[in-house]
């Protein structure tokens, strides 16, 4: 056991060794993201803007289409989302909500069709290795990015939930750095759906 870990922890140090510049900014921006996220600070989605655009260049590089196309809708997105909180922020109403029941399933139901679509047009059209984790992953990017858009509380749930998947797929595509990054952002997302989840009840009360 111990031997696999140190086995483990040399083969991510030396792909750290071997980071990009390009890989280094996006990791820095990304990271500074998503903590103004989790604080509810406008600022997250110029930051953002700006990690998107290395991303989506990084992920066309190591074949993750996927990934790479999510990139340029999680651009749009951000604009959309820095116009929608300026206009909340203006009207110093910022109001976080909580999807109900019928609303889970259906966007369950909605969240895997559009997975294994992904999966199959990644698997049929394009060269990738991994073509349902990365559609999967997509997928789940895809909904819970327009979730944040709009302050949905559950947003942060299926951000857990895509970057524990995320995590083992960098490591095996020899972006240990974006595995990390990751890491860091499963722990973030955690912290944002609870300080969301407290700002939601207490508006409620």
């Amino acid at each position: 056991m111990i031997f696999c870990q140190s086995s483990f922890l040399q083969l991510v140090w030396e792909q750290l060794l071997q980071t990009s510049a390009l890989e280094w900014f996006g990791t820095v921006t990304g990271f500074f993201c998503v903590y103004l996220a989790a604080r509810q600070n406008i600022l997250n989605w110029p930051v953002a803007i700006l990690s998107i655009l290395a991303y989506m260049v990084l992920f066309y590089q190591y074949k993750l289409y996927g990934d790479a196309a999510l990139q340029f809708y999680f651009f749009c997105t951000s604009i959309y989302g820095w116009y929608y909180w300026s206009k909340l922020k203006e009207s110093n109403h910022k109001p976080i909500v909580s999807l109900r029941r019928q609303e889970y399933v259906v966007l369950t139901i909605l969240t895997a069709i559009l997975s294994f679509v992904l999966g199959v047009f990644l698997d049929k059209f394009t060269d990738t290795d991994v073509p349902y984790i990365d559609g999967a992953c997509t997928a789940i990017s895809f909904v819970a990015q327009l979730l944040m858009t709009r302050k949905v509380l559950q947003s942060w749930i299926l951000w857990i939930i895509v970057d524990i998947f995320y995590v083992p797929l960098y490591l095996y595509k020899n972006l240990a750095l974006t595995a990390v990054l990751y890491t860091l952002y499963l722990v973030l997302a955690t912290m944002g759906y609870l300080d969301w989840r407290r700002t939601w009840k207490q508006a409620i009360q």
